[in-house]
């Protein structure tokens, strides 16, 4: 018996990196899974990747910063599952490492879009699935820029401080209804959009992106079922695990 048997997973920005690897992580423990990105050739080469260690995953391609595109990917999921029992917002984009002198507006907004809105819009519309059958997890991805503000990280550190704090307010109104939610920092991980971030860093340095999913895992099973409005450090729970 897998620690997700029977639940049902929607993983946004789920076609590589850190989303691919909690989607895995997921289907190994029982979960049907969802992933949803921008990129269908992405997205069916991480579904196959799923479905080869005995995985139960869909997908389906989307910009999920319309709200129209949003309810289409909901409606979907419980189309093909019935419902949905887990959360991730896990979809980002980097934007430009340049100092607000330098910002352009325009990827500031797009930024602001993906990285908070796109988050409020799932949230909101899965929220709906949720709340009726009382029951629900939603894990929201954050960084240690949203938390503590570093030079040139504009747009990304600002929706991430945003995320932190949408997760402990949704979390407060949802309680009531036994959906919880929290916040993770993954931390530094090998990822294609942290190469971009840190161009001059030795991958090998940094865990891989199955290396921090335990976090994930934790918090989407029963064993988390009294934590929620909290925020967490992977790399916290990487050593509990080596």
């Amino acid at each position: 018996m897998g620690r997700l048997d029977g639940k049902v997973a929607l993983i946004t920005g789920g076609s590589r990196g850190i989303g691919k690897a909690i989607a895995v992580a997921y289907a190994r423990e029982g979960a049907k899974v969802f992933i949803c990105a921008r990129k269908a050739a992405s997205l069916k080469k991480a579904a196959a990747e799923i479905r080869a260690v005995g995985g139960a995953v869909r997908w389906c391609a989307a910009d999920l910063s319309k709200a129209r595109e949003v309810k289409r990917v909901v409606r979907q999921v419980v189309h093909d599952y019935g419902t949905i029992h887990i959360l991730v917002n896990n979809a980002s984009i980097l934007g430009p490492r340049e100092p607000i002198t330098r910002y352009p507006l325009s990827a500031w907004a797009e930024v602001l879009k993906v990285n908070l809105t796109a988050l409020f819009l799932v949230t909101r519309e899965v929220l709906g699935v949720m709340i009726p059958q009382r029951d629900g997890v939603i894990v929201n991805l954050s960084s240690g820029v949203g938390r503590i503000g570093k030079a040139r990280w504009g747009a990304y550190a600002a929706a991430k401080f945003g995320v932190e704090g949408l997760t402990q307010v949704v979390a407060d109104e949802v309680k009531e209804w036994n959906i919880r939610v929290n916040a993770v920092n993954p931390g530094g991980a090998r990822t294609a959009m942290r190469a971009q971030a840190y161009p001059d860093e030795e991958p090998l340095t940094l865990p891989t992106p199955e290396e921090v999913t335990p976090v994930f895992v934790y918090l989407a099973g029963d064993e988390s079922r009294e934590i929620t409005g909290r925020s967490f450090d992977a790399r916290d729970w990487l050593k509990k695990f080596n």
